[in-house]
């Protein structure tokens, strides 16, 4: 059964757009702006996910966006959850196993260091910003917490991820050069 039959309704021409529940919402709400930064996360990472050459990194991508969207189900769908603890855990491994095969940071990294490293950069600030947007629709409605700290641990595992990738093009990593 197809879920979208028509792309063109007009019915978001008066500002406003319908959420899951069928409730309306102005487009410029703090739910709709935290949907619309979810949406920009996700497709950076399918920027990312196109440039990487390793079968295992595409596939933690490929979850994430996937995860990333039942993220947006439950955000489109007030008052209810589709991310769990669970989910955080997984992702704070992975940060961990990353991380473990890095070179301690000395100085703060430049984003760069190769097309798929500034690519994850990318995605890792569009990732805190959609926290702060979820942060920020928290203040007024009810958002589930998992869901925050999984965006937290996301834009960590993503950071440690460009780290891997620029060294994967290169054995050093571009970084802040202190002026004197």
């Amino acid at each position: 059964m197809p879920r979208l039959t028509r792309i063109t309704t007009r019915s978001g021409d008066g500002g406003q757009t319908g959420l899951a529940d069928g409730s309306r919402v102005d487009k410029d709400s703090p739910r709709i702006q935290a949907l619309g930064d979810l949406d920009e996360l996700n497709a950076a990472l399918g920027l990312l996910a196109v440039e990487l050459n390793d079968a295992e990194q595409q596939a933690l991508i490929t979850n994430i966006q996937q995860q990333l969207f039942n993220l947006g189900g439950e955000l489109a769908l007030p008052d209810t959850s589709a991310t769990d603890i669970e989910q955080v855990l997984q992702l704070e491994q992975k940060l961990k196993q990353i991380n473990a095969t890095l070179p301690p940071l000395k100085e703060f990294v430049l984003p760069g260091g190769s097309r798929a490293a500034a690519q994850a950069h990318l995605a890792r600030a569009i990732c805190r910003r959609t926290e702060r947007s979820l942060w920020g629709l928290s203040r007024q409605e009810w958002v589930h917490s998992e869901s925050m700290k999984y965006l937290n641990r996301l834009s960590d595992l993503l950071f440690v991820l460009a780290r891997a990738l620029a060294r994967q093009s290169s054995t050093t990593e571009p970084t802040w050069d202190k002026a004197p």
